[in-house]
């Protein structure tokens, strides 16, 4: 098996099951695809052909929705094993997981849960990214989450709390940068000092991937749908983003009302074009 290295100023699509046939014939030039790891556990079948036929051609992110890692439970040995065995079998590029929890008491609540940033809650995610990342060996990265509750009892921000994480653990961070404007609407904070505030907070290698994602209006706040084109105060963001952190790999993510690939295509080729601007502008500065 070939194996890749993610490719610095690399654009990524979600690779979905209504796109698999289109994708894997026509091979766009992407910089890599990623998967959601729980929908390739099984050891064979359809999905896992699939897998391994993008596998031959792209770099691959696996990204986690279900390992829970601010949980009060005990972490799951079982599913760890699982991913563990997907990671030795693709080798993939990158490999992330939310920054959230999502069971209680054994019973799997299929959400991404926030939680308070607090010291207890900083020692018990340390102690489970440390766990994870020793039984793959090898780094992980974890994504600031989208929220729409916050919390009393919080010791520090969510900057504060991720770049505490990657020092202690040696992880990387996953920066959904939607996510980050979503909950700067909702909370009334401006997402562009937020955002170069924690990036100053973090070593220059901590930033692994990008996600960019569509949102909707909900009746009381925005929610993050996943569902439609990067709006154009996100892609602002991002050209902030990539000025501030150089060039990072990039995630077109789209899970819901899935359009056209060729729609996802062009959401990734703009995305490209910003990230080859700024190295452009980089460079001129050398």
């Amino acid at each position: 098996m070939t194996t890749f290295v993610p490719i610095p100023d690399g654009v990524g699509i979600g690779l979905r099951a209504p796109h698999y046939e289109q994708a894997l014939e026509s091979l766009p030039p992407l910089g890599f695809l990623e998967v959601h790891s729980e929908n390739f556990f099984h050891a064979g079948g359809a999905a896992m052909h699939i897998l391994m036929r993008a596998r031959e051609n792209y770099p691959l992110s696996l990204h986690g929705v279900g390992l829970s890692l601010a949980s009060a439970d005990e972490l799951a040995q079982a599913h760890l094993a699982k991913l563990a065995t997907l990671v030795e079998r693709t080798e993939p590029a990158l490999v992330s997981e939310h920054l959230c929890w999502g069971a209680v008491d054994g019973a799997h609540l299929n959400d991404l849960l926030p939680f308070p940033y607090s010291r207890e809650a900083l020692s018990l995610v340390c102690e489970r990214v440390q766990q994870v990342q020793d039984r793959l060996g090898r780094r992980i990265l974890v994504e600031n989450l989208s929220s729409y509750v916050r919390f009393r009892d919080a010791d520090m921000s969510e900057c504060e709390f991720l770049a505490e994480l990657v020092q202690r653990s040696g992880c990387g961070v996953l920066l959904d940068v939607n996510n980050l404007y979503v909950n700067a609407q909702n909370f009334g904070f401006d997402a562009h000092p937020e955002m170069l505030d924690f990036m100053r907070r973090l070593p220059a290698s901590a930033i692994g991937e990008i996600h960019l994602a569509g949102h909707s209006q909900g009746e009381l706040c925005l929610v993050d749908t996943h569902g439609t084109q990067v709006c154009e105060a996100v892609w602002a963001l991002y050209r902030d983003a990539i000025a501030a952190c150089g060039a990072v790999p990039t995630l077109i993510e789209w899970d819901t009302d899935l359009p056209a690939l060729a729609v996802l295509l062009d959401e990734a080729a703009h995305a490209h074009k910003i990230m080859q601007n700024a190295c452009s502008r980089e460079a001129l500065h050398v």
